[in-house]
């Protein structure tokens, strides 16, 4: 295994589009009056972050679109990638559009997200039983190279893809609550997609690689105190790039290890609002999503960052054992 030049140009390549992009984009959004806003039954220490500009994900799901579309002649696997990345981008944006620019505070009824994103979801799973059936099939972490596929067993990994894509992009939206956050923890899972994809032949490397480079610029102006939000634009397009990835790798199984963040920020939403409504206004956790809890027991925005960014290091190190 070594990185090539595609790798790397495309790391390269993404983060300056990025890094470009951005000072222009920012003070668009600002004229635009795209404006955070913040709940004042939330932290109230994110309060005075009230009208920092967001849809910054623009940015960077435009870095990963356009370097990605440079390498799909030679590299057909992204393609699927894409159409997640950007079907779920697409949704965000809406959302975003709705709710900070023509002040519909609540952005897309429920109902309306869930049925994009389900209708996103089997946009992928058509293309993949036409193109690419084998990314259906299913890789068993620390079995030394189990896989599990077949056409009976596709039908059921097309069943279960609704629950495990559209729960990864929630879980990575309901990441996106701190500066830096979901940036940081989706940038080391895209290394970690990128490295596994150079290992097995993936033929994914370039998209990864231009979500990481993007990444890593958006960044720049996103680490506390952040200059830009990525918003739903960015947090939903990161959903659909980490679970096309690992579908293009037949890892979703390694998103519960590589994306246990994400999946411990859903849950801990699930888990609050259910033991609240059970037990009569009573919590679990000092507030959900979770980091909101470390946050209010007196933890730094940036040391819980760098906390989770550390614990995904370890579980990507952890998952590629006898990968």
């Amino acid at each position: 295994m070594r990185i090539t030049m595609d790798t790397l140009a495309a790391v390269f390549l993404s983060f300056g589009i990025c890094v470009l992009i951005l000072p222009f984009l920012i003070p668009f959004l600002i004229r635009l009056k795209a404006g955070q806003t913040e709940r004042k039954e939330g932290v109230k220490s994110h309060l005075k972050k009230a009208g920092t500009p967001t849809m910054g994900g623009i940015a960077f799901l435009a870095s990963i679109l356009i370097t990605s579309l440079v390498f799909a002649p030679r590299y057909p696997r992204i393609l699927p990638v894409l159409v997640l990345t950007l079907g779920f981008g697409i949704i965000g944006f809406v959302d975003d559009y709705l709710k900070v620019v023509l002040r519909r505070s609540d952005g897309l009824m429920p109902r309306q997200k869930m049925a994009g994103q389900i209708a996103v979801t089997v946009i992928f799973l058509i293309y993949a039983w036409l193109q690419d059936p084998a990314c259906l099939d299913w890789r068993i972490p620390f079995t030394g190279g189990l896989i599990l596929s077949g056409f009976p067993f596709r039908i059921f990994a097309s069943i279960a893809a609704f629950g495990i894509i559209i729960g990864t992009v929630n879980g990575v939206n309901f990441t996106d609550g701190l500066d830096g956050l979901a940036a940081s923890v989706t940038t080391v899972v895209a290394v970690f997609f990128c490295y596994a994809s150079m290992v097995s032949l993936g033929g994914i490397e370039p998209v990864c690689a231009a979500a990481a480079g993007a990444l890593m610029g958006f960044l720049l102006f996103n680490v506390y105190p952040a200059k830009v939000f990525m918003g739903d634009t960015g947090s939903l397009a990161l959903g659909g790039f980490v679970a096309g990835a690992a579908y293009a790798l037949q890892m979703p199984v390694f998103i519960a290890i590589v994306g246990l963040i994400y999946l411990v920020e859903v849950l801990s939403v699930i888990i609050q609002v259910t033991y609240f409504k059970k037990t009569g206004g009573k919590r679990i956790f000092r507030m959900a999503p979770i980091h909101h809890h470390f946050e209010l027991g007196g933890w730094s925005e940036t040391r819980i960052v760098a906390v989770f960014t550390i614990i995904t290091v370890l579980l990507g190190l952890a998952a590629l054992i006898r990968f």
